[in-house]
């Protein structure tokens, strides 16, 4: 396995990315999301990333707004979007993850979507990751992801 401080998003990105128009219906993304077992999807508009929605995004701006389930999705998308490189490390999508207060990233090479990097990928090289990289990428990536959702903040 590679060093965790140098691991890159590639090793451990989910590849395979939905990616839907703007002016698709909240209900027929949801529909698509939930067919195709993800929790997030890239909005797109004019042949660029401009939001991402995800499960969370439903739950809570749907239902606090009251939106009509034939609302287009942008409605309800964050953006701007923030996206990482595939070939930036591990820590770096950590690091952003926690300064945006966010639990997923595209990530784009070239202005193409190539994949996505999820807090949920990063728990999961725990998993398989020898006792030190375990401990180094807790202390510095898991914890720090996670820490707006502690309870003992």
């Amino acid at each position: 396995m590679t060093d965790a401080k140098t691991m890159t998003i590639s090793d451990v990105m989910t590849k395979s990315v939905i990616s839907v128009d703007a002016s698709m219906s909240i209900n027929e993304t949801a529909k698509l999301m939930e067919d195709a077992k993800v929790g997030a999807v890239i909005v797109i508009e004019d042949n660029k990333p401009v939001g991402i929605v995800t499960d969370r995004d439903f739950a809570v701006k749907v239902a606090a707004h009251a939106y009509q389930i034939s609302t287009p999705i942008k409605q309800i998308m964050s953006s701007p979007i923030f996206s990482i490189n595939s070939d930036e490390t591990v820590r770096a999508a950590s690091d952003l993850m926690h300064d945006r207060g966010v639990r997923k990233i595209p990530v784009i090479d070239n202005g193409s979507i190539v994949g996505i990097i999820t807090a949920t990928d990063i728990v999961n090289l725990l998993a398989v990751s020898v006792e030190e990289d375990m401990r180094d990428m807790y202390f510095h990536s898991v914890a720090k992801i996670y820490t707006n959702y502690s309870p003992y903040n």
